[in-house]
Parts: structure tokens; C-alpha cells; sequence
């Protein structure tokens, strides 16, 4: 069935919501890529550093080396959830909002978790600045 376009004051009301449609979906895209980009970058870093660690030109430890992509990942898994909310920004279905829940609630259970790892690992490698602040 098609629907007839609806003009109100001069705009058609039809193409100005396939414009915004199509203006979200770009906006999501790019913020999908800037997520993916920022978990690729702290990966490739991290493994440069494991590298240089390995091959004696700096000495990193473990935990830093973890603590250095975990903050990548953290940051990554926050656009990706931005991602995700735009991804039903504009008329969503009920089946979206309950896919966009869902992935939600396990994209920030995971982003939790990883903060608390970093936050103890974080206190195990500085323990002195923990201290002055407490």
C-alpha cells in the first residue's frame, strides 16, 4: 500500500523523515567505526607494546600492558553503545527496543566489569597514589 506523502506548510513531511532516517543511519555508521577504530587502535598499541616488551627495548608489565587496552575497550564498547541507541532513535519496533535492550545491558555488564578490572589492577600497580589520596 502506498502512502501518499503529507505536506504541512510547503515541506513533505514523507521525504524530510527518510531524510532524517537516512542522516541517523549515516550518523550510527560513523559512530560504529569510530568505536571499531578505537578498540583497533588500543589493540595494535598494546600489541606494540607486548612487542617491545618481548624484544627487550622497553620493559612493560602485564598488568600495563592490560590496563593500556582495557581503557581502549572500555571507550570502544561506549560508542558502540551510542551505536546502538541511534540504531533506534528513529521509528523503532517493539522488537528493536527489546534487541537494543538486550544489547545494552550486556554491552555495559561487560564495560562494568572491565572497569572494575582495571580499577583493581589500576590500585595493584599504584598503590602510593591510592594511599596520598585516601
Amino acid at each position: 500500500m502506498d502512502c501518499l506523502p503529507l505536506v504541512r506548510g510547503g515541506f513533505n513531511i514523507t521525504a524530510v523523515e527518510e531524510y532524517l532516517i537516512t542522516a541517523v543511519d549515516y550518523l550510527r555508521l560513523v559512530i560504529e567505526a569510530i568505536g571499531a577504530a578505537v578498540v583497533g587502535f588500543g589493540s595494535v598499541a598494546a600489541a606494540i607494546r607486548l612487542l617491545l616488551t618481548l624484544l627487550g627495548i622497553r620493559d612493560y608489565s602485564n598488568t600495563e600492558i592490560r590496563l593500556f587496552l582495557g581503557r581502549y575497550l572500555a571507550l570502544g564498547l561506549e560508542f558502540q553503545i551510542g551505536a546502538d541507541i541511534l540504531s533506534t532513535a528513529v521509528a523503532p519496533t517493539f522488537d528493536d527496543v527489546l534487541l537494543l535492550g538486550a544489547i545494552v545491558v550486556i554491552r555495559t555488564v561487560l564495560n562494568y566489569f572491565l572497569s572494575k578490572e582495571l580499577e583493581r589492577e589500576r590500585r595493584q600497580v599504584m598503590p602510593e597514589s591510592d594511599a596520598l589520596r585516601g
